[in-house]
């Protein structure tokens, strides 16, 4: 008689059980990364995205881009709409919170537990952390202020961390769809930049502008693994240097058999492989030892269409 509760409670069971083992599996694969070096980068982007809107930010009414802006911006129009201050710190964790649960189930419990600790170190130290200021001039604040913020971004990536925001919803839609979205952070930043010329004036707004582009820009310098680059190697003896591309930097290569060189007649294998900036120098070593006699030509900063995969993310 009580066959069907038994069942539903059966299947509630299993399906707790199935979500227990989900999150054991992604600490398992966690513990088995460089656990550490993450661990590290979240706390030294929450100490440094913290000295920036603290020191820099707040005090020179400049807005950061992502989620820090957008949590900056509705700190200053709580204060108009309420009376009252809701903190950056408060605001950034609430704009986070739904997307990590977007995360976890569309995304991946591994990159959710990351994301996750990044958010919460950067909540803390921005509530932790005193407000200074340092200088009221907004530009010098802007410049500095998105030096600091573009260090910590940069430092996360390099250890393939997220700070949430906008993040998390261009991964969600380019998984979904395989298609990149990044007109996502352009919107959000446009919104950013509206709201802090309607709060503070429009020179704040452009000062804003800077901001964005320094962090952009030093962010880019300290994470080079987005940039891609074209080997092409003559080599006599091509079975070595293939096996050491694939094996000691996980990439694909093409070969070109009976090429041939003018000047002695001699025949050559044409080897392309297509790297990132931050792998070169390994590149360089491996290359030395697999064949010290071959021709290596560098292109930089090469576009790439079609399938470009890390096999360590």
């Amino acid at each position: 008689m009580n066959k069907a509760p038994l069942h539903k409670h059966v299947k509630f069971v299993a399906k707790k059980s199935a979500k227990k083992m989900g999150i054991l599996q992604a600490a398992r694969s966690i513990s088995r990364e460089k656990y550490t070096e993450k661990v590290s980068a979240s706390l030294l982007y929450g100490l440094l995205s913290s000295i920036a809107v603290n020191f820099f930010f707040q005090p020179g009414h400049v807005y950061s881009s992502g989620a820090t802006g957008l949590a900056q911006v509705l700190s200053a129009l709580s204060v108009r709409a309420l009376g009252f201050e809701i903190p950056v710190s408060l605001t950034f964790y609430a704009i986070n919170i739904p997307l990590l649960i977007l995360a976890w189930y569309k995304i991946g419990h591994k990159f959710t537990i990351f994301t996750f600790i990044t958010v919460t170190m950067s909540s803390l130290f921005i509530q932790a952390m005193p407000h200074v200021t340092l200088t009221e001039d907004p530009l010098i604040n802007a410049i500095f202020g998105g030096l600091v913020m573009g260090t910590g971004i940069g430092f996360g990536l390099k250890s393939r961390i997220s700070s949430g925001g906008t993040d998390i919803v261009s991964l969600t839609i380019r998984k979904k769809t395989g298609r990149d979205v990044g007109n996502i952070s352009l919107i959000v930043n446009g919104i950013i930049m509206v709201f802090a010329g309607i709060l503070f004036g429009w020179k704040y707004a452009l000062y804003s502008m800077v901001t964005i582009f320094v962090s952009s820009r030093v962010t880019d310098a300290i994470f080079t693994k987005q940039k891609k680059m074209q080997a092409m190697i003559v080599t006599s003896n091509p079975d070595p240097v293939v096996r050491m591309i694939q094996k000691k930097l996980h990439r694909g290569v093409t070969l070109i058999n009976d090429a041939e060189g003018t000047y002695n007649h001699e025949k050559k294998a044409v080897l392309l492989a297509i790297i990132t900036r931050e792998e070169y120098t390994d590149f360089k070593h491996y290359m030395r030892k697999a064949d010290p006699k071959a021709f290596v030509s560098i292109a930089e900063n090469v576009h790439i269409l079609g399938r470009f995969v890390d096999l360590d993310d």
